[in-house]
């Protein structure tokens, strides 16, 4: 079987770039504030400059890089400010969509989803940090997903892609941040799979602004 040819020019090119600069971005492998140097990327990525500067361009519409006046691209810095206007709009669309996921949900999904909340009590309980902030995110995916609200869904992804920092997840920090996070997604849980459309959206709503008062201190 002949191997895949990776074109290097054209849409396609930009769209490749574009996915791996952003993969890079949000898996933290390039850091905040990190230069972005278009000839360096395009020779890692196997596409021309010019796709890697119009991938650039998209990813600045999306708020993961920002230009620098004569210095060229870089991963965009966000704020402790920023992030907590982030995270006001999340809690507003993050309760919208647990409503309609209480509503909308299979009884199979929310099963699954009290699967989830148990794999979240057992990492919380063996210290593993890392895993719960995973379970996390994938809680909150799941549930937008579950919402069939596409474009809450959308906003939520473009959103979230801003936060994807490691000081920005107060489930990673030590003390008892985890044990109160644990908390309120297990309420949240609960209302959705009492298919409680008021209870979700409170519940969803009562721990983003309990990531905003942890984003604070």
């Amino acid at each position: 079987m002949a191997a895949t040819v990776r074109p290097r020019t054209g849409e396609q090119a930009k769209r490749h770039a574009l996915a791996q600069v952003r993969e890079a971005i949000l898996r933290g492998e390039m850091a905040p504030a990190q230069r972005l140097v278009e000839n360096e990327l395009a020779e890692q990525f196997g596409v021309t400059r010019a796709s890697i500067r119009a991938a650039l361009i998209d990813l600045e519409a999306q708020g993961l890089v920002e230009r620098i006046r004569n210095r060229g691209s870089r991963v965009r810095v966000v704020t402790v400010e920023e992030a907590v206007e982030i995270t006001e709009c999340r809690r507003a669309l993050e309760g919208l969509c647990a409503a309609k996921a209480a509503v909308a949900a299979s009884d199979e999904q929310l099963e699954r989803l009290g699967g989830l909340g148990l794999a979240m009590s057992k990492a919380v309980d063996a210290g593993e940090l890392v895993v719960y902030s995973d379970l996390d995110h994938e809680l909150h995916a799941r549930i937008r997903e579950l919402s069939g609200q596409r474009t809450a869904r959308e906003l939520l992804n473009r959103l979230n892609a801003q936060l994807v920092r490691h000081r920005f997840q107060p489930a990673l920090r030590p003390g008892r941040r985890p044990q109160q996070s644990l908390k309120e997604h297990l309420a949240l849980i609960e209302a959705i799979t009492a298919r409680d459309p008021q209870g979700a959206e409170a519940a969803a709503r009562a721990h983003l602004t309990s990531v905003i008062e942890a984003l604070r201190d």
